[in-house]
């Protein structure tokens, strides 16, 4: 009889904003036999996001310069060194932590060592996504087809790793540009990706960063086509 499979210690970083609605929603819904910590980056916050998330149970972290990439870098610069997989998601409400397993169980059975949450191929609450979102995974997907022969249909934030993969990749972007180099990089080193459905909903409250305002939807445009550029051009 085979001895049952070890739990690989898992460690959740919730990068948020401004999410005192849905900040603590979002960390109770962590499956609890799963994460062994729940890490959340206050991203410059000016409401109770902070508090909230630490009353929730949450080990709170600050990052108060704004910057989508350098909040989960400080949130990994504060999980426990034994971490073997690290999950990220969004702080909004609109990623479903309940589905934490479909990520993060192919990398326990050694199928995979990076599980991408698409958005695109889950059920969407209407809504939840703009169009321009939608086109612009497609887009990218396509990028990495022709460059590196990978399938991909969506950046989206809900995304699983080991640690000690990502350690590797050696990451730079601190802005929007953060999701697109993580699966640009990881398809040059050829690393085992796998791209799972997930739902996806809209944000529990408060105002978009990103889909929210036009000049949000530019800023986040404008620095995926520079990280898009910087890695895809030959130096």
């Amino acid at each position: 009889m085979s001895s049952p499979q070890r739990k690989p210690h898992i460690s959740v970083i919730i990068a948020a904003l401004n999410e005192e609605a849905a900040i603590a929603q979002v960390i109770h819904s962590v499956p609890q036999d799963l994460a062994d910590e729940i890490v959340v980056v206050d991203n410059g916050s000016k409401d109770r996001t902070a508090e909230v998330a630490s009353t929730a149970g949450a080990h709170v972290v600050k990052e108060a310069v704004p910057g989508y990439g350098r909040a989960f870098r400080a949130g990994l610069r504060s999980i426990s060194p034994e971490c073997e997989i690290v999950v990220f998601l969004d702080g909004d409400g609109s990623d479903c932590p309940e589905m934490m397993d479909r990520l993060v169980t192919p990398i326990i059975e050694g199928k995979a060592d990076f599980v991408i949450g698409s958005r695109t191929r889950g059920r969407r609450e209407r809504g939840s996504m703009n169009f321009h979102q939608v086109i612009a995974g497609y887009m990218v997907g396509f990028v990495l087809r022709i460059l590196y022969g990978v399938h991909s249909t969506d950046m989206g934030p809900f995304r699983a790793i080991r640690r000690d993969t990502l350690d590797r990749l050696g990451l730079r972007e601190e802005t929007y540009g953060w999701p697109l180099e993580m699966q640009m990089r990881a398809a040059r080193a050829r690393v085992r990706t796998m791209e799972v459905p997930v739902d996806y909903r809209r944000r529990a409250g408060g105002q978009s960063k990103i889909a929210g305002t036009l000049r949000g939807s530019v800023l986040a445009a404008t620095r995926i086509l520079i990280t898009l550029a910087r890695l895809a051009l030959p130096k």
